[in-house]
């Protein structure tokens, strides 16, 4: 992550997107290292994935779309030159990969455990007890920079980092707001597997312990479980689901996808942060994600409505991007699709905010 020593000039930094010069040694996000002082908005990065049951490698997502954003051209069709207003990754917090690498180790005897039917109850509280630690550093650290006036995005890890800046922003959001969640699955479990923090729990987390949380509309779900469609629908008006099915037959029936999204972006309150998890595209965008599920949106399809909610006169409060994983031989097609997409959800927010 970004070299505090190596901060640039903000004007340095604009002068050398704009000239699309290849970037420094050592680069942050798109390129260049904006001090967070000089950043309107900071990008929080969560290298974790302690709780992944399927494959593995999120937690290397926040290095990898950070370097693949050194390949973008500066200019956006829908969102202008966002990077102007200064965009910048902070330094992780150092302790959380150390975490991830204790906490990963005991969740696999957790999880071997749960195969055979059998406990591991140390190991159980142990991971939980690390996912708590996770949380507690995320939420701190975007209270801070909430506090200082800056707008706040995060890049995980799997699905349970942004945790603690959702409830950052449940604390800070005047009248609340609601939840705009792109992906192939609810996350609506109970402690899944006993892992109180499961990346298959975020969301259950998020609606059973934040009621500044007003809505959750969630798009291009695919894969779940009985309870989790259950416990949307216990949700009542807080709660609306997009199902992939359901969006591919209303396209195939003749609705255009303008009418579609606008749908869609109807059914959100005035303030909105912005939940991606990758799998949520097709998954011949992101086929290293860690539960990719057949179907989903095009790329096109989720910028259209990324586009959609900034133009909607709507505020986007925050966003967070999960689940990228770079190929086990080194492709980096994921971490290109997945840098492409930060920095719409970058555009999205702060052309709902009017500072580009």
């Amino acid at each position: 992550m970004t070299d505090a020593t190596k901060y640039m000039k903000f004007e340095d930094a604009m002068a050398e997107l704009e000239q699309g010069l290849p970037p420094a040694e050592g680069a942050g996000f798109l390129g260049v290292n904006v001090h967070p002082n000089d950043a309107k908005l900071v990008l929080i990065p969560v290298s974790w994935e302690a709780t992944t049951s399927y494959g593995g490698g999120t937690s290397k997502g926040p290095d990898v779309v950070i370097a693949a954003s050194h390949q973008l051209d500066m200019e956006d069709a829908a969102f202008g030159k966002a990077f102007r207003v200064g965009i910048t990754a902070l330094a992780e917090d150092a302790t959380i990969p150390k975490l991830n690498k204790r906490a990963k180790e005991a969740a696999q005897k957790v999880i071997l455990a749960c195969e055979q039917r059998t406990e591991a109850a140390s190991d159980l509280r142990y991971v939980n007890d690390c996912s708590l630690q996770v949380n507690e550093s995320v939420y701190t650290s975007a209270k801070q920079w909430l506090a200082k006036g800056k707008l706040v995005g995060l890049v995980g890890g799997d699905h349970s980092s942004p945790q603690g800046l959702i409830q950052a922003l449940a604390e800070t959001v005047p009248g609340g707001f609601g939840i705009l969640h792109f992906d192939a699955h609810h996350d609506f479990r109970n402690a899944y597997e006993g892992f109180k923090y499961s990346h298959a729990s975020i969301f259950y987390n998020v609606m059973t312990s934040y009621p500044q949380v007003t809505k959750i509309t969630q798009v291009g779900i695919r894969d779940y479980s009985r309870d989790e469609r259950e416990f949307m629908q216990n949700l009542g008006p807080r709660g609306e689901c997009f199902y992939g099915r359901d969006l591919f037959r209303r396209k195939a029936e003749g609705e255009t996808f303008k009418s579609v999204s606008a749908d869609i972006v109807a059914r959100l309150p005035q303030n909105v942060y912005v939940s991606f998890d990758i799998d949520g595209l097709d998954p011949s965008y992101c086929p290293s994600t860690g539960t990719p599920v057949p179907g989903g949106l095009s790329y096109e399809e989720a910028c259209y409505i990324l586009e959609a909610l900034a133009s909607s006169g709507r505020r986007v409060v925050g966003f967070d991007l999960s689940e990228v994983a770079p190929a086990e031989d080194g492709n980096e097609w994921d971490a290109n699709v997945g840098a492409r997409l930060l920095y719409k959800l970058c555009g999205c927010l702060l052309r709902s905010q009017k500072l580009c």
